[in-house]
């Protein structure tokens, strides 16, 4: 089982995301929580090449992201919201 982070402005975020995305989101956490980082089951995942950040696209317009710590049992989510302002746009 891995630990979850999520920071308060993560936190504030999915409350001003629609129900259904705040629900997948959800589900996406607990599944993380029990199975790990990598979660390929889900439709629209992915890794970012060299790197430990992972994202999920909830629907065309939300996006969770998440990175895996060193000691590998810790996953903190580090972004939920709209994917035009995900931090892998950046890149």
């Amino acid at each position: 089982m891995y630990n979850i982070l999520m920071s308060r402005r993560v936190s504030r975020a999915v409350s001003a995301m629609p129900q259904k995305q705040q629900e997948k989101l959800a589900l996406l956490v607990d599944d993380i929580r029990m199975n790990g980082p990598v979660r390929t089951n889900w439709p629209n995942y992915g890794i970012l090449a060299g790197t430990s950040t992972h994202h999920c696209h909830l629907s065309h317009k939300w996006v969770a992201c998440w990175v895996e710590t060193k000691k590998g049992i810790t996953v903190e989510v580090t972004y939920a919201g709209s994917r035009g302002s995900a931090p892998y746009a950046e890149h």
